[in-house]
Order: structure tokens, then C-alpha cells, then sequence
């Protein structure tokens, strides 16, 4: 729980953009969850977004928060970009000085979609390969190992719903490198007992600081109403799943247990774990 105290000193947030100037709903819903989040804690926070594969904009690392987003194309297609080479340098200052630095002092990150399978790529944690089909809707997501005992998803129950919506998938997962670097599976993707295929990987704590979704747990009923809506998408999930699932999941927009649940719970908790040290410390001072 986060100290009620009059917070003085500002609060850096970044949030980096990668949706390479395609229009979508995912930023506008990280921003809304930040103003809310700062206006409900009466906090200072002061927040900068990055273009990063537009503009090759990557912050420094003296940011208290970082917030990395979804986007769309494959995790591949600009491999060695000036862009990636700034955006994995990132990552990798951040966990180092992680290792290092003050409880109070340390550097939260969070990964969405695109960005968890580049942080996926860039931490070696599994193999990163393109799905048989694309996955797009609203489908339950499975806590596993890590994932019954961490704090971001506890609010949640077991199986929780999410917005996904890629091309892309992780699986395999490396355990030894996840053991090597502490790192933690925490969920995979819906069963699928009729396919004969390996569950994705939906949910990555790479370290104490750092975690990803595969998922978007920033979307809401709106800009999900809104994708469902556009024929291309109802057309794609009708002929994945069946015009019944489609209505199935327009219905589960709106139930306060499924995505509005999701969107309440993780990156609100994500904000919670990232200040409660910072703020305990700035009240001591």
C-alpha cells in the first residue's frame, strides 16, 4: 500500500512508443492508466513518451519508470536498426544498474507485446518465431509456476482474460538462462487440447524490476470494442473461432471480471511495487 504523504519531488516516467506510427488504441490507454493512477495517489508524475522506431528515440537511463508498448510487424524485421541497438543498450544499463543500486533507487521496467518479444530476444529466454495463425480477441491466460506467488497478478484469479492480439509467439523456454539470469515464467496461453501445438509464453519477471505480457493488460472495453468492430478483425476471428466466439467476446467486454479486471489490476500493481520503496524512502527524508 503507498504511503498517503505529500510527494514533492517529480517522478520520471517514460513511456516508449513502439507502434511506428500506426494508429492505435494502446498508448492512449497506458496514458489514461498513468493520469489515473497519479491523480487517485496524488502524485507528481512526469511523463514523456518516446517514438522510438519512427524517430529513433530512446531515453537515458534516469528514469525512475519505464513503460515499453506493443507494436506491430515482426520482432525480426529490424533487427540491427539504430533504434533496437539504443533500445536493447537500455535494457541492458538498466538491469546492470539494477544490480547495484539502493532498494529506493532502482529502475522498474514493463513490457507489452512487441516489447516482450524484443526483451525476450535480448535476455536469450526462449525461441521467438512466428505463430501458425494470428492470435486476436479476448482469451483466458494461465498463471503457472511464478505466476501463483507474483504480486502483479494476485488481485487476478486463475484463469485470468486478456486482450491479445500478435503474429508473433515465445516458446520454448530456456531454463537454464532463466535460471542463470533469475528469471521467471509466470503464464502461458489459453489450453488448446485439440492442437497439437506448444502454449505460448504470455508472461515473463525477467528480474525483480523488470516484467512482460505477451498480452496487453492496458486495453479497455473501448479500444477493444473498436478493434473487434472493423471487418477485417470480426471477419478473422469469426473464421479462427466461429461467429458464436466472436459474440462471446464482444459480451465479455463489458463483464467487470474479464478484461476490465485485467486493465485495473497489473499495471496499477506494476506502479504500486515500482514506488512503494521510492515514496517510503522520499517520506523519510
Amino acid at each position: 500500500m503507498l504511503i498517503k504523504e505529500t510527494q514533492t519531488t517529480k517522478i520520471n516516467i517514460a513511456v516508449l512508443d513502439l507502434n511506428n506510427g500506426v494508429p492505435n488504441q494502446g498508448l492512449r490507454c497506458i496514458l489514461n492508466i498513468l493520469q489515473q493512477y497519479q491523480n487517485e495517489h496524488e502524485l507528481p508524475f512526469d511523463i514523456t513518451v518516446f517514438d522510438v522506431r519512427q524517430k529513433d528515440e530512446v531515453p537515458d537511463s534516469s528514469f525512475d519508470i519505464y513503460i515499453s508498448s506493443g507494436g506491430p510487424g515482426s520482432p525480426f524485421d529490424e533487427e540491427g536498426w539504430e533504434w533496437e541497438n539504443k533500445y536493447f543498450d537500455l535494457i541492458n544499463q538498466l538491469y546492470y544498474y539494477n544490480t547495484q543500486a539502493t532498494e529506493d533507487q532502482k529502475k522498474h521496467v514493463f513490457f507489452i507485446c512487441h516489447s516482450f518479444q524484443l526483451a525476450c530476444r535480448f535476455f536469450k529466454i526462449g525461441k521467438v518465431c512466428q505463430r501458425k495463425s494470428t492470435s486476436f480477441g479476448v482469451f483466458p491466460v494461465h498463471k503457472i509456476w511464478g505466476g501463483l506467488h507474483e504480486p502483479i497478478f494476485e488481485q487476478l484469479p486463475e484463469p485470468f482474460y486478456a486482450v491479445d492480439s500478435r503474429d508473433y509467439q515465445v516458446i520454448q523456454p530456456d531454463f537454464d538462462q532463466l535460471n542463470g539470469i533469475g528469471a521467471t515464467v509466470l503464464a502461458l496461453e489459453k489450453e488448446r487440447p485439440h492442437v497439437p501445438l506448444e502454449r505460448a509464453i504470455m508472461a515473463v519477471r525477467f528480474s525483480a524490476e523488470m516484467i512482460g505480457t505477451q498480452f496487453h493488460p492496458e486495453a479497455d472495453a473501448i479500444s477493444m470494442r473498436d478493434h473487434l468492430l472493423k471487418d477485417i478483425n470480426k471477419a478473422r476471428v469469426i473464421a479462427e473461432h466461429g461467429e458464436a466466439k466472436y459474440w462471446d467476446m464482444l459480451d465479455k467486454l463489458d463483464d467487470p471480471d474479464k478484461i476490465l479486471l485485467t486493465q485495473k489490476v497489473i499495471l496499477p500493481a506494476f506502479l504500486d511495487k515500482a514506488l512503494e520503496k521510492k515514496l517510503v524512502a522520499t517520506s523519510l527524508a
